[in-house]
C-alpha cells in the first residue's frame, strides 16, 4: 500500500524559506510522477509543482514560478519543495501526490492516485 507522509511545514515570515519533504513508501517512487498541491481555506486545491518519473522534468504554477524549487531523490523515495521569497498568499495546506499519467495532465487533481495527510505552510509576520 502506497504511503506519503509530508513534513516541513510551519510559521514562516514574509521573504522566508521553508522546504518540504515527501516520504513515500509502498512501492518504489520512480514509478510515479510526484507533484505538489495546496489548498488555502475557503479555496479549491490547486496545483504548485511536478516532477516527472525520472526527474528530468518538472513544471510550476505561475504564482510560485522562479520561488519555488521541486526535486526527488528515487533512491531515498522522498521528494521535496524548496520555498523561497515566500508571501502571506503562498498560506495554505501543502499536500504531496503521486501519479503515473501522461504528461499533459500533471495539472489536474484528479489524475493523481495517492495523497498525503498535508502540512501546514503559514506566511505571517
Amino acid at each position: 500500500q502506497v504511503q506519503l507522509v509530508e513534513s516541513g511545514g510551519g510559521l514562516v515570515q514574509p521573504g522566508g524559506s521553508l522546504r518540504l519533504s515527501c516520504s513515500f513508501s509502498g512501492r518504489t517512487v520512480r514509478t510515479y510522477n510526484m507533484a505538489w498541491f495546496r489548498q488555502a481555506p475557503g479555496k479549491e486545491r490547486e496545483f504548485v509543482a511536478v516532477v516527472r518519473r525520472n526527474g528530468g522534468y518538472t513544471h510550476y504554477a505561475d504564482s510560485v514560478q522562479g520561488r519555488f524549487t521541486i526535486s526527488r531523490d528515487n533512491d531515498n523515495n522522498s521528494v521535496y519543495l524548496q520555498m523561497n521569497s515566500l508571501k502571506p498568499e503562498d498560506t495554505a495546506v501543502y499536500y504531496c501526490a503521486a501519479g503515473t499519467q501522461v504528461m499533459s495532465a500533471v495539472r489536474s487533481g484528479e489524475t493523481y492516485a495517492h495523497w498525503g495527510q498535508g502540512t501546514q505552510v503559514t506566511v505571517s509576520s
